[in-house]
């Protein structure tokens, strides 16, 4: 059995999207996943399952929250090895995590139309891309970052982001 963590992108955010984490946990195991735990309210599981594709997971799960809960919510897996790779592979110094995200992509980045960004647009902003994770850091805070949404035009899929915090809590509960 392989740990896999699902990011759902935009529920519990300013009551749109209401899902319950109790719900999110019995909908994964009734997909016939196991060891399921959820974190925060922000759509965040951690759960085992037979080794497969994680995008695979991910339209499972999507899916599965579509036709019982009735919200199509984009969803974003990784390995509980992917996500640790993820994590360890971040560029920054980060001394204040709440004003850091990981933007998990589910699509091809842009890199060249990333790089021609004209960052001096953003001044108390910065980011890096690394394979399918772009790193932001955000001076004045998360509540002011425009950083992200520019990034998600450059995405071929979905993108949903989580804070430093966040991140290293979902390794610890991925494990392997």
């Amino acid at each position: 059995m392989d740990r896999y963590v699902a990011l759902l992108r935009g529920i519990n955010v300013g009551g749109h999207r209401r899902i319950a984490m109790a719900d999110l946990r019995s909908l994964i195991e009734d997909l016939g996943y196991t060891g399921v735990a959820t974190y925060l309210q922000s759509g965040n599981a951690v759960f085992s399952a037979p080794g497969t594709d994680p995008a695979a997971v991910a339209e499972k799960v999507r899916t599965g929250i579509r036709d019982v809960l009735g919200h199509d919510v984009p969803t974003v897996v990784r390995t509980a090895g992917e996500l640790r790779a993820a994590a360890a592979a971040n560029p920054f110094d980060v001394p204040d995590p709440s004003r850091f995200l990981v933007l998990f992509c589910t699509g091809t980045v842009d890199t060249g139309g990333l790089a021609g960004i004209d960052l001096s647009r953003y001044p108390k902003e910065r980011m890096a891309v690394v394979g399918a994770q772009v790193y932001t850091c955000h001076e004045d805070g998360i509540r002011f970052a425009r950083l992200p949404d520019v990034v998600a035009r450059y995405v071929g899929g979905t993108t949903t982001s989580r804070n430093w915090r966040t991140v290293l809590r979902l390794v610890e509960m991925a494990g392997d």
